[in-house]
């Protein structure tokens, strides 16, 4: 595991088997930095299904789910169903969406949240004789996200406040009461969770939580500019944010590729073009913008965007589709173009995955790292995107027309999907931390691990805290048979196991050291 899912997971695992689901912990410190949400939930999928790696990371493989089925209906009010469709499908393929939403973190889960209000919000406009219970939904959704994210939420609530501000007259969203009832209530539980930890804990509850905050907005990681997201989030989920750019133009312009791509069925919402553009170009620039300007710049932030961008790069994806089956068309050198570049990308890949598969080293790359595997990806990728420029020759020059557009784009699709699903089986997407693992299967260290409490000392009570210790974490969540946590060694009882930080001294005649991991000892006293 990583180390914010591990943080995450030990947190719930410590709610869980203390009892106490009301406070966030690790070792006795209090870590009230978050809105307790995930906790609650990952535990309470401890409950039902064991606490493991696998059950940590199934709320947010459902919460993805949720958020590509939601993507599909706000896709078919806004276009037409097979619209809809590629850009679900584009968000599924995306690296970095595919790579946290298998992390036991908060993030999906939030982005579920809020694409759930928007889509009650705008259900509730479709249907104006009875839009209580979808305004009522939509409330409930950003009181859960702020629950699940905590301040993280408010990015995509004002995000849509343009939409629901400009555009109120027409659909009185904020004059509905049920959107309030529904906030006030799934908000409840995030109140009565501070208010009853004040009264148990005093200020330092608030004093964690509004520090956090403090910090993010201040503090700047990896020297990332304001500029960050945008070199970065298009290397992230490449190629997609280039095709978005172009579905942006084709959305924004009144031409008859954007009444051609709405969905005519629905006229409430698609021929209000500023309804539309306040949604789908507002919004996520709005929140790129948010994030752009907040010190603490990391990618897992641009998330909330990544709807957006496949929906958007749908309808280029389709407008482009269209151009391909097209023979007389003014712009019908893009298709060709991009069938040729990709192609070229693609031979490139194939070519470098093959060297790397086959052995050959490369320069400056470290031997530590298991590069077959990225050599693998690189083939398949490679050799899926080779396909475009031969489905466009045999089409538009030797005649083959039954190469409709969905083949075309399948050669976009699949080869990303076949990829991430080579990186998944291969470990790339998952084990993050193999050495954890390989240490702990070790005979001697497996022996003692499974069938007997370790206690922990630690003398840092910072490296208990977000961005802490890693090792700790990993230990951590993976030691089945928690004991105590001491600060001084002297203080573990005869004839017991421990994990022991390395800031810890100790004298090795007095305990055995079994293993190391990390600077960390297993140590037994004698």
């Amino acid at each position: 595991m990583p180390q914010d899912e591990a943080m995450y997971a030990v947190r719930a695992r410590w709610m869980l088997e203390s009892g106490d689901w009301l406070t966030p912990q690790s070792w006795g410190e209090l870590v009230y930095e978050k809105t307790p949400g995930p906790y609650w939930i990952l535990a309470f999928f401890y409950t039902l299904l064991g606490i493991s790696e696998a059950t940590s990371r199934l709320p947010a493989q459902i919460a993805c789910i949720i958020s590509l089925l939601l993507t599909y209906e706000i896709g078919a009010i806004f276009f037409n169903r097979r619209i809809a469709w590629l850009g679900s499908a584009i968000l599924g393929v995306s690296f970095l969406w595919l790579q946290s939403s298998r992390l036991a973190t908060a993030n999906i889960l939030m982005i579920s949240m809020m694409l759930l209000g928007i889509w009650c919000l705008l259900k509730a406009e479709l249907h104006p004789k009875h839009p209580c219970s979808w305004s009522y939904v939509a409330g409930l959704s950003f009181g859960l996200g702020f629950l699940i994210r905590g301040q993280m939420i408010f990015v995509p609530l004002s995000g849509i406040l343009p939409y629901l501000i400009y555009q109120h007259r027409r659909h009185r969203h904020l004059t509905n009461p049920m959107l309030y009832l529904g906030f006030a209530i799934s908000l409840f539980p995030s109140v009565a969770w501070f208010l009853v930890s004040w009264h148990r804990y005093g200020q330092v509850v608030f004093d964690q939580f509004f520090a956090l905050v403090v910090r993010i907005a201040s503090e700047q990681r990896n020297g990332n500019s304001p500029f960050f997201y945008l070199w970065n989030t298009p290397i992230k989920a490449f190629p997609w944010p280039g095709f978005s750019i172009l579905g942006l133009i084709l959305v924004s312009r009144p031409s008859v590729a954007r009444k051609s791509i709405f969905n005519p069925s629905i006229a409430v919402i698609t021929r209000n073009k500023t309804a539309t553009n306040l949604i789908l170009v507002a919004c996520p620039l709005i929140m790129l913008v948010q994030i752009s300007f907040v010190s603490t710049r990391l990618p897992h932030y641009a998330l909330v965007l990544y709807p957006f961008m496949a929906l958007l790069a749908a309808v280029a994806l389709d407008w482009l589709g269209k151009l391909y089956e097209t023979r007389e068309h003014p712009h019908k050198s893009i298709p060709r173009t991009l069938s040729y570049i990709f192609g070229g990308l693609g031979c490139l890949l194939f070519l470098a995955g093959g060297i790397i598969v086959w052995g050959i080293p490369l320069p400056g790359v470290s031997a530590d790292l298991d590069i077959p595997k990225y050599g693998l990806a690189g083939l398949v990728l490679g050799l899926g995107w080779l396909t475009l420029p031969l489905l466009w020759i045999s089409r538009h020059r030797w005649g083959n027309n039954f190469l409709t557009a969905n083949y075309w784009l399948s050669s976009w699709l699949v080869p990303a999907w076949l990829t991430l699903a080579v990186a998944g089986s291969t470990g790339l997407l998952g084990d993050y931390n193999p050495d954890v693992k390989a240490f702990l299967q070790q005979p001697e260290v497996a022996a003692i691990v499974q069938n007997n409490t370790i206690h922990f000392v630690v003398q840092e009570t910072q490296a208990l805290k977000t961005g802490g210790d890693k090792p700790l974490l990993l230990l951590t969540f993976y030691t089945p048979h928690w004991g105590q946590r001491f600060h001084k060694l002297e203080e573990l009882p005869p004839a017991n196991y421990a994990w022991v930080s390395p800031e810890v001294a100790f004298q090795s005649d007095k305990y055995r050291i079994i293993s190391n991991f990390r600077k960390w000892s297993l140590v037994i006293s004698d």
